[in-house]
């Protein structure tokens, strides 16, 4: 099966030296730290405010909430399968595809943290609809992650006929770093792109225009892009410790939602300190308008995904169930008083200690 790669791109992270413990606070299951992956990317915006505004820290009490960004998704799997992270934001092709290379034993999805934020941007004075993009170069971030799988699907649906592995069809499918992709842009290497946020937004900067936003392809517009996963040893053995972090993850997204110009904010600082640059207005703006933070997985969406990525050859069909155990959220959602969230019939059994 090949290895699905996340969407996005970060660095090294940097813990925010404002935040400190609480005087009193208790540590939780006993532990000195819980350790957190995500990518410095917008669409992992619940984590980046929950670090930058101590949200998780404040919820493990005494227990140091520790952070580490990863530039793709296959490094974070690897970090959790290691145990050097314990819970990550994650994109749905690498989730999918590290649960079932390991047999369903590896991890375990959640609570959901964002839909949306995924265009197809091109180059404005080449391509002005859809029928135009026969024969012409568009990116994807890499082959078999999230965009790549969406942007084939896509393009097998306008009758388009294109080799998955090579790239090489009646459209070029050019596999390409997002960090680099505005570079290839510029140059003329590629006429457009199927990409996430904020490198949508950065092609829009250099002169690009949106073509189709991925949303419009969906049931209500929404999808799954990001996800909460964690490692199925440590929600066995510390039950209480990922109760924390999704409440805080609930909290912060209430956060986001309330107060989207100081979230924004927020997410920018801690863009910066991961990653060593904030992002500019005119990209941040747009960007963060076409994302939607939800604690809902969007279960039922990520089952398509995957059925695309098998229909497109990219891996077997995938047995995805038991990939989620959403018995903890909804458990918070429920003394929230809000509604409960769906597994799609793919939640585990039997559900989480209590």
């Amino acid at each position: 099966m090949l290895a699905l790669a996340a969407c996005g791109y970060g660095s090294k992270a940097k813990d925010d030296p404002g935040v400190r413990v609480a005087a009193g606070a208790h540590r939780i299951d006993g532990l000195d730290s819980v350790r957190i992956g995500y990518f410095a990317n917008l669409t992992h915006a619940t984590a980046l405010v929950g670090n930058r505004k101590g949200f998780f820290q404040k919820a493990l009490g005494a227990t140091t909430a520790q952070y580490a960004t990863f530039n793709a998704g296959p490094s974070e799997i690897e970090a959790l399968n290691s145990g050097s992270i314990d819970i990550g934001w994650i994109g749905p092709s690498p989730a999918i595809n590290a649960f079932t290379r390991s047999q369903g034993k590896n991890l375990r999805i959640i609570g959901g943290s964002a839909s949306g934020g995924v265009k197809l941007v091109v180059n404005p004075d080449t391509i002005t609809s859809p029928q135009d993009l026969e024969g012409k170069k568009i990116a994807t971030p890499q082959l078999g992650n999230t965009q790549d799988v969406a942007f084939l699907d896509w393009a097998a649906r306008q009758g388009w006929k294109i080799d998955a592995q090579s790239g090489k069809g009646d459209v070029s499918v050019v596999r390409t770093d997002n960090k680099i992709t505005p570079d290839a842009y510029r140059s003329g290497s590629i006429d457009g792109a199927w990409v996430p946020e904020p490198t949508a937004s950065k092609l829009v900067a250099e002169g690009a225009k949106v073509l189709l936003d991925e949303s419009d392809l969906w049931p209500d517009k929404k999808f799954v892009i990001t996800n909460i996963i964690v490692s199925q040893t440590f929600l066995e053995q510390h039950p209480k410790a990922v109760a924390a972090v999704l409440k805080a993850s609930v909290d912060v997204n209430k956060y986001l939602n309330a107060h989207p110009d100081e979230a924004k904010a927020a997410a920018n600082a801690q863009l910066k300190a991961d990653s060593g640059k904030a992002l500019p207005a005119q990209v941040l703006d747009p960007a963060w308008k076409s994302i939607r933070f939800t604690d809902d997985p969007l279960a039922a969406t990520l089952r398509t995904q995957a059925a695309h990525a098998a229909r497109a050859g990219l891996l077997d069909r995938p047995d995805l169930n038991g990939i989620y155990d959403l018995t903890l959220l909804n458990d918070i959602l429920d003394d929230a008083g809000e509604s409960p969230v769906d597994d799609a019939g793919l939640g585990a059994e039997p559900p989480s200690p209590r």
